[in-house]
């Protein structure tokens, strides 16, 4: 399976909180639930799309208890493609604090995950998606184990809270596969990860 993870960010890298004011409030974060005024149809056609080729979920603990709260316990709706994916395909869960999931077809994932996820990735079938999960993203790139990247850049600044990407970290160089804009300014951007990025190097001064 391809390795994608799926992401919601502002144009500051922001993607603490984007459902609801109470969604994630740490570290004092008070600007939450910013995506559902920039949210439109063409956007939302994009993820259900997304979510429906999903063979199976990864998610970190947190991520995965927000999703189990609302997307696992809301009754069939009808004709929802993301609640039909997330209620009817496996989901794993990098944690080691997590031992009792409520969500059927759930698995955690708590030993050598860098081994288990690898593991997931050599079974047939189309894509592993992770939803969210900051921290397991940046781990997963850390360890080389994505190979696409989705973003969907909100136009909005919001000024404080959790980031994508750290203040300081590895470097990657990304292949640009696809990317346009919705009628309300989210930019879609779908990248591979290609390695280190080149750099240039400095001239060195003429001698004397």
């Amino acid at each position: 399976m391809k390795l994608t993870t799926v992401t919601m960010v502002t144009v500051d890298g922001v993607m603490q909180g984007l459902g609801g004011p109470d969604e994630d409030r740490r570290g004092g974060f008070e600007r939450g639930g910013w995506v559902a005024p920039l949210f439109d149809d063409e956007a939302g056609t994009f993820l259900n799309q997304v979510y429906q080729r999903a063979d199976a979920f990864l998610f970190g603990r947190r991520t995965y208890e927000i999703f189990a709260g609302s997307w696992g316990a809301w009754a069939d709706p009808g004709g929802n493609p993301i609640w039909t994916a997330l209620n009817s395909r496996p989901k794993y869960v990098a944690s080691t604090t997590l031992t009792d999931p409520k969500w059927a077809d759930t698995t955690v994932l708590s030993g050598d995950v860098a081994a288990a996820v690898g593991e997931l990735k050599a079974k047939p079938g189309g894509e592993l998606e992770v939803h969210g999960s900051g921290n397991l993203v940046r781990w997963l790139l850390d360890n080389q184990l994505v190979d696409e990247i989705i973003l969907l850049v909100c136009p909005v600044v919001v000024g404080q809270g959790t980031r994508l990407f750290p203040a300081t970290g590895p470097d990657a160089a990304l292949d640009l596969v696809e990317s346009r804009s919705t009628p309300k300014g989210i930019t879609i951007q779908v990248n591979r990860p290609t390695g280190r990025p080149q750099y240039e190097t400095a001239t060195p001064a003429p001698s004397a």
